[in-house]
């Protein structure tokens, strides 16, 4: 099932989800319908408070990160993304390491806004999969990125956050106009402000 992704400016964007247990209610009917949701919205990332759920998870699936540019080359950060899906919950990011690089991010949540934020260039994680199995897996490049943007968002941290403050200021107009909806949108989303009825 296809759920609605919450725009910016809604309180659940700004919490701290809460780890989970094995018995969450529904959790793998959960993150199928949230893989249906990325997919809609041809996202590479989805974080549970992005569909209102403030809990410790996140899918990602890197793979269109692993086609070739028009020159058929592909770029050696995106090695090893073919075929990249996967389950975090509970993830714990145990180290960040390595230069930092700049990407211009974007995200379902902030939907036509795309800004260049600094990451370090490898991580090393813990998490449980789907299956309740624990992982402690070491990643590089956009991989990296991915999972970085992904866990802020089980932080109640957005992209935005990283930005210097004349830019986030450059960008309130647009970032308010999100909050009410006031945007074209292919995908489903829920809008925190709700427009005025108009006269």
């Amino acid at each position: 099932m296809i759920l609605p992704i919450v725009a910016y400016g809604d309180p659940v964007l700004k919490k701290e989800g809460e780890e989970i247990d094995e018995n969450y209610p529904k959790l793998k009917e959960l993150i199928a319908n949230m893989f249906e949701t990325m997919y809609e919205a041809s996202g590479v990332g989805l974080a549970a408070p992005q569909i209102g759920q403030s809990i410790r998870l996140f899918i990602v699936d890197a793979s269109p990160f692993a086609e070739p540019d028009e020159d058929g080359e592909l770029d050696p950060k995106a090695n090893g993304l073919d075929g990249f899906k996967k389950v975090f919950i509970n993830p714990i990011i145990e180290e960040e390491s390595g230069e930092e690089w700049g990407f211009n991010e974007g995200c379902l949540s902030i939907p036509k806004i795309r800004e260049e934020v600094f990451r370090n260039e490898k991580i090393e994680i813990s998490y449980y999969d789907e299956n309740w199995e624990l992982k402690e897996e070491t990643y590089d490049g956009y991989a990296a990125r991915i999972i970085q943007h992904e866990y802020d968002h089980v932080d109640g941290i957005l992209f935005t956050d990283h930005l210097a403050p004349l830019k986030k200021r450059l960008l309130k107009k647009k970032l308010q106009n999100i909050s009410k909806g006031d945007i074209e949108v292919d995908y489903r989303m829920k809008f925190p402000v709700r427009k005025k009825a108009k006269r």
